[in-house]
């Protein structure tokens, strides 16, 4: 069965207050309860704040590291869920039950690379 990453994106700046967010965490933790019991769920995850990244690129055989996001935006992955389906329509079904529970932020839905589609060159 494949794998599909469900990214939360979320504005940048102050997180909500509770009287908007606990609401939210709530629908979550329902959906991943159904997400569990239909076999669906492998992980899932929040993220600090873009402010806490750190970037890694290689440059003339260094490693140059800069604190911060990757890139600038209005917008930050700020968590993600990982689920089995048995095909994209499957994981759109969940997707869109995510983008209920949440409320007004998008989520990405995008098919995780199993080894046969690994980027990596085969061994000798």
């Amino acid at each position: 069965m494949q794998q599909y990453l469900l990214s939360i994106y979320q504005p940048d700046g102050e997180p909500p207050g509770p009287e908007i967010l606990d609401p939210v965490m709530a629908n979550l933790a329902a959906l991943n309860q159904e997400m569990k019991a239909a076999g669906a769920w492998v992980f899932s995850a929040g993220l600090h704040p873009p402010s806490t990244a750190t970037v890694l690129r290689p440059r003339d055989g260094e490693v140059l590291m800069t604190d911060g996001p990757y890139a600038e935006g209005k917008e930050h992955l700020g968590g993600f869920t990982v689920i089995r389906a048995p095909d994209l329509d499957a994981a759109l079904e969940w997707g869109g039950k995510l983008a209920r529970a949440i409320g007004l932020l998008p989520i990405e839905v995008r098919p995780l690379a199993d080894e046969a589609d690994s980027c990596d060159p085969p061994r000798a």
